[in-house]
């Protein structure tokens, strides 16, 4: 996708130049996207994102440049422009590149580009039309389908050259339940590293009916209680709080600015010890997962965190080297335009030895999150405000009532000391992770667990 003696002319011309380290990143990107309003097809679309990103080192200085205008004489006098800063004297040696198709595990059945899109709006509808017949309180239903299908062209002055196809699918489905004064609603959006074969693998009906069935119950549901208590966060999506609580701190994005309270802290006790914590970017067809990340390294499984002890950070090239670490096949970008840095893939807690129904039987009184939503966090400390988006109380060891409206606050450090069950059920859940590098797929995931104090809010 990108001629092999133009990337060599592009290099050399930067290392000339003066770049101590020069990088050349260049993709073309199909995506489509359909979306369903209340069972009726609402928009289709579809779209082609070309270009190429330059990047040079010059000491601790990055230099980012990028265009889609891919004309040689273009792409050359970019080249001179982002080099006048490096200025001169550059020891470098370039190392003449030869190409590297990689042959990805990650098998696609069905390429979108020969999906039947008639089928896909039938299976789409399906779920719309499952949430609709769960109740009369579900007033509104979005089913949305997206896919992309990336090739990337990765080159650099160390002699490294690289290609890479990644196609992602996704659904999403919500339900709204409403009464004379609520609305709640219920949300699924599973994803793959595949192709359209997803809709097939999925139960599209099931998915419909599960969220119609969250969002009634919350209408339904009281408000939720405040104080400190025992929290049970079940599988799957329940993640989020490590990820975005604690994962942030673990990219060497934050640490390798001293920016995160796991800075300095390699051989050091930081969660329970019943935790372990991974980052996998090679689970195969894994919505997170990657062959080779954005600067060309391969994805590996990296332990952060084993029996509570920290291990290792996730990092890239350039922030790694600000620690004296090598790159650890994390470093990721939304697309061309972005700077790639350190980021997560699927990253998860691993799974524990309590079974849910011993967490839950241990639990005189307290919170159980079954679906968690969104927040907002603090990197540098790790301070966290998540919503639960379906909550029940426990009582007695058993799950009662419903409750809205529940929050949970803490820092990510506490709360990885404070878990003390861990249970045997990991699951993992898709969603995008936006930050300095742009929006990126990601997973998160954990079995069920009990915090044995948390900050509750309620209404």
């Amino acid at each position: 996708m990108f001629d092999i003696n133009l990337a060599n002319d592009i290099l050399t011309l930067a290392m000339d130049r003066g770049a101590d380290f020069a990088e050349i990143f260049a993709e073309h990107n199909t995506k489509n996207n359909l979306s369903i309003i209340n069972g009726k097809v609402d928009r289709a679309s579809g779209g082609i994102d070309y270009g190429m990103g330059l990047r040079l080192f010059k000491g601790e200085r990055v230099i980012y440049i990028y265009t889609n205008d891919m004309d040689r004489d273009n792409l050359l006098k970019m080249t001179k422009e982002a080099a006048s800063g490096c200025g001169e004297g550059s020891t470098a040696a370039l190392r003449i590149i030869n190409a590297d198709k990689c042959e990805t595990p990650h098998t696609v059945k069905i390429s979108p580009e020969k999906a039947d899109k008639c089928y896909t709006v039938q299976k789409l509808k399906t779920a719309a039309e499952a949430a609709t017949a769960y109740s009369g309180l579900v007033t509104q239903t979005s089913v949305g389908y997206s896919d992309s299908v990336q090739q990337v062209f990765i080159a650099n002055s160390e002699g490294l050259c690289k290609t890479d196809e990644r196609i992602r699918t996704r659904v999403s489905v919500s339900a709204v339940a409403s009464s004379e004064t609520e609305k709640q609603t219920g949300y699924f959006g599973p994803g793959a590293l595949k192709g359209a074969e997803l809709l097939d693998e999925l139960d599209m009906a099931a998915i419909g009916t599960e969220a119609a069935r969250s969002a009634v119950t919350m209408l339904k549901a009281d408000n939720c209680p405040c104080g400190v208590m025992p929290v049970i966060i079940d599988n799957g999506f329940g993640g989020v709080i490590f990820h975005e609580a604690c994962g942030h701190g673990l990219e060497a994005a934050a640490v390798s600015k001293n920016a995160s309270v796991f800075a300095n802290k390699i051989g050091r006790q930081i969660a329970s010890p019943l935790i372990t914590a991974i980052d996998d970017g090679t689970i195969k067809n894994q919505w997170g997962s990657i062959y080779i990340d954005d600067e060309g390294e391969y994805g590996r499984k990296n332990i952060l965190i084993e029996n509570g002890i920290l291990k290792g950070y996730m990092t890239d090239r350039y922030c790694g080297a600000r620690m004296g670490a090598k790159a650890t096949g994390s470093s990721r970008r939304q697309s061309y335009r972005f700077v790639p840095t350190s980021r997560m893939t699927n990253t998860y807690i691993d799974a524990g030895k309590s079974s849910p129904d011993e967490i839950i039987a241990a639990t005189e009184y307290g919170l159980y999150a079954k679906y968690m939503g969104g927040g907002s966090v603090n990197p540098a400390t790790g301070e966290f405000n998540f919503a639960v988006n379906e909550a029940y109380i426990v009582r007695n060891g058993k799950i009662c009532e419903p409750v809205r409206g529940a929050t949970l606050i803490g820092k990510g450090a506490e709360v990885l000391m404070d878990i003390d069950m861990v249970g045997n059920n990991l699951l993992l859940a898709e969603g995008m992770c936006g930050a300095s590098s742009g929006s990126i797929p990601v997973c998160v995931g954990q079995p069920m667990l009990r915090v044995k104090n948390i900050t509750v809010g309620g209404r």
